[in-house]
């Protein structure tokens, strides 16, 4: 397995499918998922022009940190609980998953304690899959209203995991309705709410996800190979 070619890969995929969509290939962040994966691999990926990686647990991005360039933006994409925020806080580019009220209210509270405003993403269970996190499609405006008024947290769009499928036009409908509920949501012009960024898009669908409006995608396999 060569990652170099298959970061050119994946990105060859971006560029045709911003092409198909009509959008600039700039508008779309590719986030290298590293989740497991040990800090040479990383690095590899580094020299080949990687600067985003994505970890599930924190417990890796505290070890990783420090052993890795510094211009790196790390992201928080995997479930997060309340106790671990405090460690996280200020060290990631932006949480993907914020799943609860509660969960926003901790990271309101320890943005506060430091002085610093931590951009998140709310997770929305588009699929309501019972085995995933995350606000159903009509509670997230009263989601974003409740957290708009939280200090030192800010809203800047939306995240989802579409179902584990062979084919990824199945998921294009749950893409399809993310976007739709961001704009939707968008229009309500609330407060300290952005909905900017769209996170959605994993190895086996991204490309569909590009085409229907994501600015985040999520790749793991796609660049580093099966676990």
């Amino acid at each position: 397995m060569d990652l170099q070619e298959n970061l050119q890969q994946v990105e060859a995929n971006i560029c045709k499918a911003c092409e198909n969509a009509g959008r600039k290939r700039s508008d779309v962040t590719l986030i290298a998922v590293s989740k497991t994966k040990p800090v040479p691999m990383l690095m590899e990926a580094y020299d080949a022009g990687a600067r985003d990686f994505g970890e599930n647990k924190v417990q890796e991005i505290l070890n990783k940190k420090p052993e890795l360039p510094e211009d790196i933006r790390w992201h928080m994409i995997g479930h997060l609980q309340r106790n671990k925020v405090k460690y996280i806080a200020g060290k990631v580019e932006l949480i993907h998953s914020v799943d609860s009220i509660r969960l926003a209210k901790q990271i309101s509270d320890e943005a506060q304690k430091q002085s610093i405003e931590i951009p998140v993403l709310l997770e929305v269970n588009v699929a309501r899959e019972e085995s995933k996190f995350g606000f159903f499609t009509e509670e997230t405006e009263d989601a974003c209203r409740e957290i708009s008024k939280m200090p030192g947290i800010r809203v800047k769009g939306l995240m989802t995991s579409a179902p584990f499928v062979e084919n990824a036009e199945d998921n294009r409908k749950y893409f399809k309705k993310l976007y739709e509920l961001a704009v939707d949501i968008q229009s309500k012009n609330i407060d300290n709410i952005s909905m900017r960024e769209l996170s959605m898009g994993m190895t086996g669908d991204y490309v569909v996800a590009v085409e229907e409006g994501a600015t985040i995608v999520r790749v793991g396999t796609g660049i580093f190979g099966s676990r």
